[in-house]
């Protein structure tokens, strides 16, 4: 078995196999993941990362496999990172994205993964932002993270992306106002794919209509509303979009905003991770016992939290033992 420190060095040299292995690392809570970690945030890659996302049917995965073929043409070497609805038998992902993905399995340039979301809300797995810094260290230009389709509670992409990418598709009505709260918010560029159907250009003045009631100050990105067919490869006004925002963000320090957040969102979820891992440790005639006496009223459920706090080795503040 390799070494952490040799692993890490074949993932910064762009090893396919290597990059696989230790995204299996994140997503099975390997224990060697974080020495792993350690040795690949020394080398954090220049990645910009652009989230996909969008109600089911909109043509997610196709627009991503053109995206994909754009920016090879550009040169840049491009990460995905689908994340599928988890099997309700092995937990795992039902990889349909990566299937859908084939025509660029054979590009050295082009490392597709898909992920488990494992019933993790918001459209991500809880693992993705260290897939990302993987494909990021390994030297990829751009990383996709492409969400399952599960509509208004998509919005976790946005934490995990330089620019947001939202795909609606034409006629969609109810669906769009459905996703208004929702989606739509966290859109940095708002598409109406599938533009040679009927309506194509009416769903895009709704959209812009709708993004004229939100709070914006002018110094802020106007989202930019765009039509395209991905099936076609007619993407063209969604790459200008998309290279648009990236020199905004990059000129007025957005990106530097975003990562923070997501720096946060990460150092978060790992900190949840480890909670769940010690709840997994515990006692299941414990936490029944606790539960008895909540459901007959002899204790409230938050002294009940306490005493399982305590039993877990977490103060009141929150600090766990080493």
């Amino acid at each position: 078995m390799d070494g952490v420190a040799e692993l890490v060095d074949r993932v910064v040299a762009g090893e396919p196999r290597a990059i696989g292995r230790m995204i299996s690392w994140v997503e099975d809570g390997s224990p060697r993941l974080p020495e792993a970690m350690a040795l690949v945030a020394a080398r954090p890659g220049r990645a910009h990362v652009v989230g996909v996302t969008g109600p089911p049917g909109v043509g997610k995965s196709t627009m991503t496999s053109a995206l994909v073929s754009a920016w090879r043409t550009r040169g840049d070497r491009v990460g995905v990172i689908a994340v599928d609805p988890s099997s309700p038998f092995s937990g795992g992902a039902l990889l349909g994205d990566r299937i859908r993905m084939h025509e660029h399995a054979t590009d050295p340039g082009v490392f597709i993964r898909s992920m488990a979301s494992r019933g993790h809300l918001g459209g991500l797995a809880a693992t993705t932002p260290q897939a990302v810094r993987i494909l990021a260290a390994a030297g990829f230009d751009i990383v996709i993270v492409e969400t399952v389709g599960v509509g208004q509670s998509e919005v976790d992409v946005a934490a995990s992306a330089d620019t947001t990418l939202v795909l609606l598709a034409p006629g969609m009505g109810d669906g769009i106002q459905a996703a208004k709260a929702g989606i739509l918010e966290v859109g940095d560029v708002l598409c109406v794919n599938k533009a040679d159907r009927e309506g194509a250009q009416a769903s895009a003045r709704e959209v812009r209509q709708m993004l004229e009631l939100s709070e914006r100050g002018p110094q802020d990105w106007q989202p930019v509303v765009v039509t395209s067919v991905a099936s076609r490869g007619e993407i063209d006004e969604v790459l200008a979009a998309l290279d648009a925002h990236r020199e905004f963000a990059q000129t007025t320090g957005v990106d530097r905003v975003r990562r923070h957040r997501r720096a946060v969102d990460e150092v978060t979820a790992v900190t949840l991770a480890q909670i769940e891992r010690r709840l997994a440790t515990i006692d299941a005639a414990f936490v029944a016992d606790l539960a008895d006496q909540v459901a007959s009223g002899d204790l409230d459920p938050f002294t009940a939290a306490d005493r399982l706090r305590a039993h877990l080795g977490i103060d009141a503040d929150g600090a766990m033992p080493g």
